[in-house]
């Protein structure tokens, strides 16, 4: 058994929130080489000459360690021009390479944009792993959008840190899709350290089966001006279970700072389960904070409704789902990937 993902705030033990102790999981100790890994675009500066400081908060210990000491995939990206077209890292899991364990680490350079998508693939076969961690260094007036995309089977155990750092007027949007992983563990930090940046984070996932999302996203603020935003939509069928820690901190130099944070579920079966813990903490005046956590089932009404229009409760069901996703969907500006997600949806609650 492990622990990992833990609250930067513990909360009391009955919640059953403050981490996620997995009983049944080994963390792989032979891994091996990693060869099914794709970059779109030859004009990137990109190396293998990753860092490999300590998170700040991550998912713990054993999971950081093997990454430094073990990953079998490193990237390198240093974003010192605006770039047209996305940059793509698409990883897939396979027979041959059924261990990721990456470290990527993405510098924008000052004044520079980029979109950047890193993509997660599998077949379907059993025992796929993949553990990594996402650096992202933002420097002044840098804009970078991220895509991170989880479609591994349901059999994997996925976990992944990310890692960010805003300078002066730097602004880092995420759109994070979380379909895959019998396990899928995320840790997400963001330190907004200059005056006026700004993290906006989307974050869709969907469940099945017997999943487990255990989602943890500390937002800390240090700049005046500084703005973030969390907007969470899930759904969960079967006796999926998910579980979300959203951590907003403003620390004290933050003054005239914004945080929101917002998480919904969808129960889209009387056995899904869904605890999720919004925290609001400030050492600084002058700041607002807004946080919500929702979940509840579809709304009958509305499934009749669409069934009326000659649609079967399926079909009826994937609208009402991709309905409740679109908003976060619409961020996606790569239309390739879009129809790809909006297809994993219809697939995963066929």
């Amino acid at each position: 058994m492990i622990t990992v993902n833990e609250t930067p705030v513990r909360t009391a033990r009955n919640f059953n929130i403050n981490n996620v102790k997995l009983d049944e999981l080994e963390i792989q100790e032979e891994i091996m080489p990693f060869n099914n890994f794709k970059i779109n675009n030859n004009s990137v500066l990109s190396s293998e000459n990753v860092s490999n400081s300590n998170l700040i908060y991550g998912l713990g210990d054993k999971l950081e360690n093997q990454v430094k000491v073990n990953s079998n995939k490193k990237v390198k990206i240093v974003i010192n021009k605006n770039y047209a077209e996305p940059i793509e890292l698409e990883f897939e899991l396979d027979e041959n390479n059924s261990n990721l364990v990456e470290n990527i680490e993405i510098i924008a350079e000052e004044n520079k944009k980029a979109d950047v998508i890193i993509k997660y693939k599998s077949n379907n076969i059993d025992n796929l792993y993949h553990n990594g961690i996402i650096r992202v260094f933002a420097k002044k007036d840098s804009c970078i959008d991220i895509s991170v995309v989880n479609l591994l089977n349901e059999n994997a155990n996925n976990f992944i840190s990310i890692e960010n750092e805003l300078e002066e007027n730097a602004k880092i949007n995420y759109c994070i899709v979380d379909f895959g992983g019998k396990n899928s563990i995320t840790n997400y930090y963001s330190n907004l350290k200059g005056n006026c940046s700004e993290n906006k984070i989307n974050c869709i996932y969907l469940g099945k089966e017997n999943q487990l999302f255990d989602l943890n996203y500390i937002g800390e603020l240090h700049g005046e001006k500084t703005n973030i935003n969390i907007e969470v939509q899930g759904a969960l069928k079967d006796s999926a279970k998910k579980k979300f820690k959203g951590t907003i901190d403003f620390k004290r130099g933050s003054k005239k700072s914004k945080g929101n944070e917002n998480e919904f579920c969808m129960l889209l079966s009387d056995t899904a389960k869904s605890l999720a813990l919004p925290m609001l903490l400030c050492d600084e005046e002058d700041v607002e904070g807004n946080h919500s956590s929702a979940a509840g089932k579809v709304d009958n009404k509305q499934l009749f409704y669409i069934m009326s229009r000659g649609f079967d409760y399926k079909e009826a069901m994937k609208l009402i789902v991709k309905a409740r996703f679109n908003k976060i969907l619409e961020s996606i500006k790569d239309a390739k990937l879009k129809n790809e997600i909006i297809y994993e949806i219809d697939n995963r609650l066929d």
